[in-house]
């Protein structure tokens, strides 16, 4: 797959990606990154309009996993908790867990996407994967790494402006 920096989609939060958005692109399979995409990096209790997007999209045809780097055991109890599958130590931005995820499923990456908040481990890694890339804004930025990412992220994010969904527009 060709290497590219620019997300397929851009959306504020992950509480506007619609299931109506993911049907419209024929999307199976939606892998979520979980630090600072679903939570900050600081907690594990989601915000209510977030608890409220993930049990609805539990309710939909759409298969939810969640798809992280994190070595630690807040993942798997987050799932846990929320009944939503994981894969954890998934070195994104290499292809390792997601093509992982697209085999548990058996989805095809045509009918996949990935979201998350970082260009360099996220959208690459779906980009990667011919997955759709879907980039949010992270929840919080909370320290100097992760502002100095931010600043790095702004030349592809200026390029992809044209695919930034507002407005929870279905296009």
């Amino acid at each position: 797959m060709p290497f590219s920096l620019l997300p397929t989609i851009m959306v504020p939060a992950l509480t506007d990606v619609s299931p109506e958005l993911l049907h419209a692109r024929n999307i199976r399979l939606l892998m979520l990154d979980f630090d600072n995409t679903i939570v900050p990096y600081t907690t594990n209790v989601p915000t209510a309009e977030m608890d409220a997007w993930l049990r609805r999209m539990k309710d939909t045809d759409i298969t939810v996993c969640i798809v992280s780097n994190s070595h630690s055991g807040r993942v798997p109890a987050f799932c846990e908790k929320y009944g939503l599958p994981c894969i954890t130590h998934a070195v994104k931005p290499f292809h390792r867990g997601i093509r992982r995820c697209l085999a548990r499923f058996g989805v095809a990456p045509a009918q996949a996407a990935l979201v998350g908040d970082q260009i360099f481990t996220d959208t690459l890694g779906a980009n990667g994967c011919g997955v759709t890339s879907i980039l949010v804004e992270a929840i919080d930025n909370h320290n100097i790494w992760l502002k100095a990412r931010h600043v790095l992220e702004l030349p592809p994010i200026y390029f992809a402006r044209k695919r930034r969904i507002i407005n929870h527009e279905k296009s």
